[in-house]
């Protein structure tokens, strides 16, 4: 049984960035969101928080820009869909890496550490689609940063699935890397050893009890209870387990002390019933306590260094690997932390300091209309509302589960509405809908208000002109 909850933490993936003590924590920062904050406000909120790592997943010279001269250590990201262009030329990586990486290095610059070439490109659901492409394009990169004179400096990594690797029997002890890969990890984790490079891994163990229903709860987490003996050593908690299976299969790939970053690490709050703050709160609050002690696992002793998966919640993420997938954020997708975090490891429980400035449009719900009574268009208009938007707290042991019928409809109008930015329009659902100023929200349930998008080059007059505008629309609805 032990080997099945190994392997259920294996199987699938997500998304999160930090490190070992307050000094090292990194973070993912992700957006795909219907409406991110502006990057200036995210980079105050970073050094806010005493993040000194951060995780892009592309190289949008707008967010880039904007770590420049902070000492923020940045790994910047290249797309999957990129990897072929990459790889099939390699003037292209070369242009790549002066637009995207020496254009930012200037004095004062951007403190770039890292190129992550691809995004767990191997995963068993692409069916192979980047076996060919993510190896030559990585390869590409570093020989394009060596040709620059940084490459001394910048490294190429590759951020992998855990499901790369696997066991024969569960254990750690008998960890290798996939056999359909096998090979070709076996010449990427020697590449990187050559080069100087960390192995850069994905681990989830929220995953491990969504996939299994009988994996013991307590072995998520970092408490103690359930264990597992592996010939002399003994695991009590799935990430150490996890974690000593990639040990053991870069021991058998001959790169037994080949550095690993934890790319991605966090616990959903919303979209299923083990995906909740209380849950998230207390695999933050174990996880800090590892990382603190420097300790390492069993394994691989010292430091452990992370990237917590990630800053925001974020609505238009896809959610084929499950509803909990727009809800990996630390922070609300307006900048409001979740709960308090002890990220020194020590018990000191504090609360994240917020995004400072972030603005909203009114204060202004889309709600099912008190005389809607045809039920057949109310369930019509829920299910377009929600194909179109996130209605992912509705579902079963999710946060919004336990409404009524009619405030559900409620709720799936006004995530439209607000996606939608209020547009009049978007308040119709076939007469049913209507625009109220008090709040719908329950002790539970959360109705949001959406933020508003200003650019600090893009749109600002505009913007300003909007805002100026909604607190009007503020003051008026008071008289």
């Amino acid at each position: 049984m032990a080997a099945i909850w190994v392997s259920a933490l294996i199987l699938v993936a997500a998304s999160v960035n930090v490190v070992a003590g307050t000094h090292e924590l990194g973070v993912n920062w992700g957006t795909m969101a219907s409406h991110s904050i502006n990057p200036k406000i995210v980079v105050q909120l970073l050094k806010d928080n005493g993040f000194r790592k951060v995780k892009l997943f592309d190289s949008d010279p707008w967010m880039v820009g904007f770590l420049a001269g902070t000492g923020i250590e940045v790994m910047l990201g290249i797309p999957n869909d990129q990897l072929e262009f990459l790889s099939e030329d390699y003037g292209n990586a070369k242009d790549w890496v002066q637009e995207n990486c020496t254009a930012h290095l200037h004095n004062e610059g951007v403190n770039i550490k890292y190129i992550a070439v691809g995004n767990e490109p191997f995963l068993t659901s692409y069916k192979g689609r980047f076996t060919k492409t993510a190896f030559p394009a990585m390869k590409n990169i570093q020989k394009a940063l060596n040709e620059a004179g940084v490459g001394g400096k910048i490294k190429v990594v590759m951020p992998h699935n855990a499901d790369v690797y696997e066991s024969k029997s569960d254990k750690p002890s008998d960890g290798e890397f996939r056999s359909d890969i096998r090979d070709l990890m076996h010449q990427i984790v020697r590449y990187l050893k050559d080069n100087k490079s960390p192995f850069v891994v994905n681990i989830y163990p929220f995953l491990s009890l969504y996939l299994n229903s009988k994996f013991p709860s307590d072995f998520a987490f970092f408490d103690g209870g359930h264990q597992i003996q592996d010939k002399n050593v003994q695991y009590n908690n799935v990430f150490e387990a996890n974690f000593d299976t990639l040990v053991n299969a870069l021991k058998k790939a001959g790169t037994p002390n080949l550095p690993i970053l934890v790319g991605e690490i966090g616990w959903p709050t919303d979209g299923h019933k083990e995906a909740n703050k209380a849950n998230a709160k207390k695999f933050y609050d174990g996880l800090f306590r590892v990382l603190a002690s420097d300790k390492g696992t069993p394994l691989r002793r010292g430091e452990i260094q992370v990237y917590l998966f990630g800053l925001f919640d974020e609505d238009t993420k896809s959610i084929e690997p499950g509803n909990f997938e727009r809800h990996w954020g630390i922070f609300d997708f307006d900048g409001k932390p979740k709960f308090e975090m002890d990220m020194s490891g020590n018990g000191a429980q504090k609360e994240l300091v917020a995004a400072k400035g972030v603005k909203y449009l009114p204060k202004e719900w889309c709600v099912l209309a008190s005389y809607a009574t045809n039920q057949k268009l109310i369930d019509d208009q829920i299910s377009w509302a929600c194909s179109k938007s996130d209605c992912t707290a509705l579902q079963d042991g999710a946060s919004c589960s336990s409404l009524q019928l009619k405030d559900k409809a409620s709720y799936a109008f006004n995530s439209y509405y607000q996606m939608n930015d209020q547009d009049e329009n978007a308040c119709d659902f076939k007469g049913l809908g209507t625009v109220v100023i008090q709040d719908p929200s329950t002790e539970s349930c959360k109705f949001n208000t959406q933020i508003l998008v200003c650019g600090a080059t893009r749109l600002s007059f505009v913007c300003g002109a909007i805002t100026s505008f909604i607190s009007l629309v503020t003051l008026f609805s008071f008289l």
